[in-house]
């Protein structure tokens, strides 16, 4: 029996840097995983669109598909856009098996991404005592997600930075430049810049303007196509797919 298709679901953004990156990502997960049909599909902005790549594959007599969002945390595209989206294909699709995967975080993967990020910024292990960071997600009006980045930034506190604060690009504050100047305040005399986002546009690029802004010494890249996101990835999809087969065979 063949696997299930993963479909990625990204937000898109008229950025091009977002497409060409999450389809970087996409094709770092077939390398991890041949034989794995993996399709992108953008809520707005870039083409596919999600319904057409259902659709496409509806008619190519795919049976079923793991639709993965490409979010960080559970906030409106987890619980709403995306759920709205996938409950219309199904209606319109009945013979294509579609469920929705988990969205990434927070997991341990997420965190060594960022330190992969932080390590070609510049940062060693041996400099964590002596750097604050900023931990800089796009943001969100969903208290859930704000507690999750609130809580991932108290767990690397734990990793040997002298000091760790959240910081948003939207929708929360407090922003970049202020978390920035926030640690400087405390004594900090060095200071990182973690983007907490996966592909550039709007928002990335605000988070960088803050950090400039602020004077931060050290400002690292978006997750991107990491290896270890795109095992995250595939993790998701492993997670997703097992109840499919357990309800096939009950």
């Amino acid at each position: 029996m063949a696997s299930p298709v993963l479909l990625v679901i990204a937000h898109g953004s008229r950025d091009p840097r977002h497409a060409a990156t999450v389809h970087a990502l996409t094709a770092r997960v077939r390398s991890l995983r041949p034989g794995l049909r993996v399709e992108t599909g953008f809520l707005e902005f870039n083409a596919p669109s999600v319904p057409r790549v259902l659709e496409r594959l509806a008619d190519e007599g795919t049976d079923e598909v793991v639709a993965l969002p490409l979010l960080l945390t559970r906030a409106f595209h987890a619980k709403s856009d995306i759920p709205s989206v996938l409950r219309e294909a199904r209606g319109r699709l009945p013979r294509l098996r579609i469920r929705q995967a988990e969205v990434l975080g927070p997991s341990p993967l997420l965190n060594a991404a960022l330190e992969q990020r932080l390590t070609e910024a510049g940062i060693m292990p041996a400099d964590r005592a002596s750097t604050g960071l900023v931990l800089a997600s796009a943001g969100s009006t969903d208290p859930e997600a704000i507690a999750v980045i609130a809580e991932i930034a108290r767990e690397l506190r734990h990793t040997g930075w002298c000091a760790v604060r959240p910081a948003f690009a939207s929708a929360s504050l407090p922003r970049t430049e202020d978390a920035v100047r926030a640690l400087r305040a405390e004594g900090v005399r060095r200071v990182a810049v973690a983007p907490y986002v996966i592909a550039p546009g709007r928002l990335p690029d605000r988070i960088a303007a803050g950090a400039e802004e602020a004077g931060a010494d050290v400002l690292a890249g978006v997750l991107g196509p990491s290896p270890a996101l795109a095992r995250l990835l595939l993790n998701r999809y492993d997670e997703a797919r097992v109840p499919v087969a357990e309800a096939m065979t009950a």
